[in-house]
């Protein structure tokens, strides 16, 4: 598979969360071209600050996986990660990610922060923005109709 189609993975599941009344952030962690685990925002159902896509999508990889580092992987997220999964992605050695619209408020990878390739830390993560339509708009689109 290509990088869009998994981005395309990430986008349904980020569509699962606009219709769960999540902000639609979805991620799908791949390792070469299989898909080891996917994830929605779910925040607000389990009233967890910290169960952001990314976050849920590496907790269940490394279960499946039975590792806690996911070195020669690659996270596809609809939204840049903010600071703390931006870190997540550090702790697991993750390897890449990859992630289809920019985040100016709370971007931790490129837009505010570098935590991915900050050289005090143990681990870098590369980075590619691969912009995709689908992704702002649907962002767009939830915070349209919250306000």
């Amino acid at each position: 598979m290509k990088r869009e189609e998994f981005i395309t993975l990430a986008l349904k599941e980020a569509e699962k969360a606009f219709n769960e009344g999540e902000v639609p952030v979805g991620a799908v962690l791949v390792s070469g071209s299989q898909v080891i685990s996917k994830a929605h925002n779910k925040v607000e159902a389990t009233k967890d600050p910290s169960a952001h896509a990314e976050i849920l999508a590496l907790r269940e990889a490394s279960k499946r996986l039975g590792r806690k580092f996911l070195d020669g992987t690659t996270l596809y997220v609809t939204l840049e990660p903010c600071p703390m999964c931006a870190y997540a992605l550090v702790l697991w050695r993750v390897s890449e990610v990859v992630f289809g619209a920019l985040d100016p408020k709370s971007g931790g990878v490129v837009s505010l922060y570098n935590i991915t390739q900050d050289p005090r830390l143990n681990h870098r993560v590369r980075w590619v923005y691969l912009p995709t339509e689908g992704c702002s708009k649907i962002l767009s689109a939830f915070f349209r109709n919250r306000r």
